[in-house]
């Protein structure tokens, strides 16, 4: 497969990816219209403001698992990688003594627990893409080996414990907002602090993506790897970066959930990689691989939060959000596998 060829399917692709993101954009917005007018409650500032709290680490792990599902892949881990993320920086920022004591004070600081924290989420990467790659293992099987051996070894670390955060400057970053301007109800509105994070990963995401050879040659690689491979493309060494970027991302929202919550628990993030998956899949990647982009999980993390969000509001079983949920997810993959057959 020549670069020109994957260019033209690029911007074919990046076509269709633009139409579904307007079109998700559409359905988000009426979706916020319909709620506005049921219940009152919805379009209050706080509300919004929760909103955006709620749907912020769905999206970073929802743009991490898109790097994956682009080239075919699938990472069931994010979740578990999430959650001992939660852990590892809450063992660090409450073992200052003892990592003072042997020269590792550094890491008991805010900038290196949380940079030792990326760390282990890229070794975690390093690790899938080893399987994936080296061992010749199934996607589906190495990263759900690892998802189920991250909640173990967690659990053997802490002992089923809950590690509390003391440290005020970390756990009060979530609670913090960034830039605000005046609502509708007359109240004030102030930007989250976590939905600024989802803008500082979207932007390198999106040049890695849609502007760097890097992001070609995943779409190369979704596309037709062997293809890709006598074009010249490292298909091996792509692929670790798929899988190092979205381990690299989900350990960042383990760090962002300590934050919010104020503990480290290796079982937290239950079931989060599904809803990554869900977002991704509801925002256009194409489980078939090949078509994706960063913009897509975005709206299809927050189609999923104002679902949840909205589901509360009206009081419903939060068994019918599941439900909704999956509905939506079949129609998106139905439609997605009519395209296929017409590629």
């Amino acid at each position: 497969m020549s670069d020109q060829q994957v260019s033209r399917a690029r911007r074919s692709g990046g076509g269709l990816n633009i139409l579904l993101g307007l079109t998700l954009l559409l359905l988000l917005v009426a979706m916020w219209a319909a709620l506005s007018f049921e219940t009152k409650s919805f379009w209050t500032a706080n509300n919004v403001a929760n909103l955006l709290r709620q749907g912020a680490m769905i999206a970073i792990l929802a743009i991490g698992e898109t790097f994956v599902i682009i080239t075919t892949g699938i990472d069931l881990s994010v979740g578990a990688v999430a959650g001992f993320a939660s852990m590892a920086v809450a063992l660090l920022l409450t073992h200052g003594d003892w990592l003072g004591a042997h020269g590792l004070g550094v890491f008991a600081t805010i900038p290196g627990a949380v940079i030792a924290t990326l760390l282990i989420g890229f070794c975690i990467g390093l690790f899938h893409g080893f399987g994936v790659v080296q061992m010749g293992l199934p996607p589906f099987i190495m990263t759900l080996a690892t998802m189920y051996s991250l909640r173990g070894i967690g659990l053997v670390i802490t002992n089923g414990a809950t590690i509390a955060i003391t440290n005020d400057s970390f756990t009060g970053f979530s609670r913090a907002s960034f830039l605000g301007f005046p609502w509708t109800d007359g109240t004030w509105f102030e930007i989250p602090m976590l939905f600024w994070m989802v803008v500082i990963v979207a932007i390198p995401a999106y040049l890695l993506l849609h502007q760097s050879r890097w992001g070609r040659y995943l779409f190369a690689i979704g596309s037709n790897a062997e293809a890709a491979r006598l074009s010249g493309v490292n298909v091996k060494a792509i692929t670790y970066l798929a899988y190092i970027v979205s381990s690299t991302f989900a350990a960042f929202v383990g760090v962002l959930l300590a934050m919010r919550i104020g503990i480290g628990n290796p079982m937290q993030a239950d079931s989060w990689e599904l809803q990554a998956i869900a977002s991704s899949v509801i925002g256009g990647t194409s489980l078939f691989g090949a078509l994706g982009s960063v913009h897509g999980p975005l709206i299809g993390a927050f189609i999923l939060a104002t679902i949840n969000n909205g589901a509360n509001l009206l009081n419903l079983n939060s068994f019918w959000q599941r439900i909704i949920t999956g509905f939506l997810i079949i129609i998106i993959v139905y439609f997605d596998t009519l395209r296929t057959r017409k590629r």
